[in-house]
């Protein structure tokens, strides 16, 4: 029952993750805004979002081997779903910074109303499963 419970909210849990990523670079973008030459960073939510949820394809995590004692355990991971890529400018700067605040500002909204509404889904799927659970 708790695998099922798991599948359920494991897409949640897999956009809920994305979605802090992408706020963490956009928020790295609005940071360096005055940066000379910083070139400002993004990923396309939905391509990532679905390589993450075809983790059937991936290969598994690796384990290492501990051959001694005094090893100190360690797994190494597969990369990161979401890949980086540049954003195209719409007006170029002449110190080479690549970040338009306008740009930022929607997107950083935008993409906290996802991340709002995501745990709202999933706060509202957990209460229904307690009332299930309680009655």
């Amino acid at each position: 029952m708790i695998d099922r419970i798991g599948e359920d909210l494991g897409f949640y849990q897999k956009a809920i993750n994305l979605r802090q990523h992408r706020q963490e670079v956009l928020a790295a973008n609005i940071a360096n805004a005055d940066t000379p030459n910083y070139k400002s960073r993004d990923f396309d939510f939905s391509s990532a979002l679905k390589d993450a949820m075809g983790e059937a394809m991936r290969l598994p995590d690796t384990q290492l081997a501990l051959t001694s004692a005094r090893h100190i355990p360690a797994k190494a991971v597969t990369p990161d779903p979401a890949t980086l890529l540049y954003r195209q400018p719409l007006q170029p700067s002449m110190d080479g910074n690549t970040v338009d605040m306008d740009v930022e500002r929607v997107q950083f909204a935008d993409n906290t109303m996802h991340y709002q509404t995501d745990l709202t889904i999933i706060s509202s799927r957990i209460k229904s499963m307690m009332a299930a659970l309680q009655q």
